[in-house]
């Protein structure tokens, strides 16, 4: 176990998939991966992770039901979820803040700054 934490990566795409668990995992995190609105929803519950990182665009039920089922469990509406999203258009903010979200990060990734912005989410007080 990490003393970094521990972020579930909810995204369709195999390569950002990739790329974001690289990332993750090179500064110590323990990484969870979903690649389906479904499957994310049941490893919060199982596994608690410290923050989940949403994309919106999912096949299926998008990330934004996604996150408002998470926020609906009282076993993982406690969890933080940060929208990770290309679909960086005036209102998605907003939209991902409603559905739950308490943060968003825009793709394509910057990767210099990707897990400085991600662990501010986590050691928050």
């Amino acid at each position: 176990m990490s003393t970094a934490g521990k972020i579930l990566v909810v995204e369709d795409n195999e390569m950002n998939l990739e790329l974001v668990s690289d990332l993750l995992e090179a500064k110590g995190f323990d990484v969870l991966q979903a690649q389906s609105g479904a499957e994310a929803l049941l490893l919060a519950e199982a596994e608690r992770p410290d923050l989940v990182l949403m994309d919106i665009q999912l096949p299926g039920m998008d990330g934004l039901e996604v996150t408002r089922r998470l926020k609906e469990n009282p076993a993982t509406n406690d969890i933080e979820v940060v929208a990770l999203t290309a679909h960086a258009m005036l209102g998605d903010e907003e939209r991902a803040r409603e559905a739950g979200c308490s943060g968003y990060i825009a793709k394509p990734i910057d990767t210099r700054d990707f897990v400085l912005t991600v662990s501010r989410f986590i050691n928050r007080d």
